[in-house]
């Protein structure tokens, strides 16, 4: 079979396509489409997951997304706040990843998702985050991974989804929120 001119136009339309979309990787940031995707999926195994916060726990064989990109950046940028206990023996597993040390739930400190957390270029930051009328400064101490999960090193839990910010006890009282409000909240932030 000849290659005509319009064969080789159409393989090129579909090559171009192809790395826009970075389809050997699955999905990434696309700019065409001002999204983050997925980049691949993880298989879940179970372990010992300690649930203080209603943390969500992996199932065996069931697949998670894994992100290595967080929606763009704005002047507030929308997130969805978490609770994470960064305290030894709590929820948050390993110590944080920005000094390697553990943190009392009484400290304002927070964990952001991969793309947020721009391989530690965030680290011993402070971020705004806005909530309930009210506005914080939290140090950001730690990734919320949003590529890997369900090991011992994360706790048995899956991957962050890639716009969370995950705030210790002491920023969710700070901003007043309690009760059964307390899981997952609408927030906004920014560097601060």
């Amino acid at each position: 079979m000849a290659i005509t001119p319009v064969l080789k136009l159409g393989l090129f339309m579909l090559f171009l396509v192809a790395t826009t979309f970075d389809f050997g990787y699955c999905f990434r940031y696309s700019p065409l489409l001002g999204a983050c995707s997925p980049s691949g999926y993880l298989r879940g195994k179970t372990g010992h997951c300690n649930t203080e916060h209603d943390s969500d726990c992996c199932k065996a064989g069931e697949k998670y997304p894994q992100y290595q990109c967080s929606p763009p950046l704005t002047g507030n940028t929308p997130a969805t706040m978490t609770i994470n206990s960064f305290a030894k023996g709590g929820d948050g597993g390993g110590p944080s990843e920005c000094d390697n040390k553990y943190h009392s739930d009484d400290e304002m400190v927070v964990a952001l998702s991969t793309g947020w957390y721009n391989h530690g270029s965030r680290c011993l930051n402070n971020i705004k985050i806005n909530a309930n009328g009210k506005s914080v400064l939290a140090k950001v101490v730690d990734e919320c991974d949003s590529v890997n999960g369900c090991d011992a090193d994360h706790d048995f839990q899956p991957p962050c989804p890639n716009n969370i910010v995950d705030a210790s006890p002491a920023v969710w009282n700070a901003l007043g929120i309690h009760g059964s409000n307390v899981g997952d909240y609408d927030i906004t932030w920014t560097d601060a």
